[in-house]
């Protein structure tokens, strides 16, 4: 057995522990909202690639766009299970048009990441380890942070297959751990940021695209006060 997919799975096993040990001591408010999202991988040589996604989230109860997320990246290819990518994010934040005197905010971000991918019999898996540098604009002062992602999403096609999985219906599992890395006692005093819990189905339409559906529980750890956000998401991924 490889000795790096074995450290992989403790890592991925430590953060899923971590992820479920909120302050409970904290009140916790409820949201429900929409993300629309598409990611977009683009090969323009064997070894490089672009990378390219653009979310729209909508405020709680579907009242307004809330966020919207644009975020390109540059992607060097190892080989098929290994890349890593750099690249830059630009998120808006929208005021609510019903309350006088809300401003648009903007955090600007640059980010690294590291993917491995792998399967674990015949099911893909990806692990993938972000790291942000954040410019947060606030209403009342500006803030730089810096926060670790740990992503973990395995693939289940609904039909077996032998090789590589080309169409058809497949379930999607996926969490993704958010730690602050500096700054923290700006933000909400915690390592822990906010955990998102992910299951879809979708339908591979080619091995070029890919078009889910699925119920995201996004828990947000707040200085005062926590979030559980009930998210319904729909998702398209392509790749050329």
């Amino acid at each position: 057995m490889h000795t790096l997919p074995v450290i992989l799975r403790i890592v991925t096993l430590i953060l899923l522990i971590l992820s479920f040990l909120p302050a409970f001591a904290q009140k916790t408010q409820t949201e429900q909202s929409g993300w629309l999202a598409w990611f977009n991988s683009y090969k323009v040589s064997p070894r490089l690639g672009i990378h390219f996604d653009v979310q729209a989230r909508s405020a709680d109860n579907w009242e307004y766009v809330k966020n919207l997320l644009i975020r390109p990246g540059l992607t060097y290819h190892f080989n098929a299970q290994h890349n890593v990518t750099a690249g830059y994010a630009l998120i808006k934040t929208f005021a609510d048009s019903d309350i006088p005197g809300g401003k648009d905010l903007t955090e600007h971000r640059i980010w690294e990441q590291y993917i491995f991918a792998h399967k674990i019999k015949a099911l893909p898996l990806t692990h993938r380890f972000r790291v942000e540098q954040r410019f947060i604009e606030r209403s009342n002062d500006d803030l730089f942070s810096q926060r670790l992602r740990y992503f973990a999403r395995l693939m289940i096609p609904f039909k077996s297959t032998s090789g590589n999985f080309k169409s058809g219906l497949f379930a999607a599992l996926q969490n993704e751990v958010f730690l602050n890395l500096q700054n923290k006692s700006d933000l909400n005093n915690k390592v822990f940021d906010q955990n998102r819990a992910y299951v879809a189905a979708g339908f591979r339409l080619s091995p070029k695209a890919d078009i889910e559906a699925g119920y995201l529980n996004q828990y947000v750890r707040g200085l005062n006060s926590n979030t559980a956000n009930h998210v319904v998401q729909l998702a398209v991924y392509t790749r050329f």
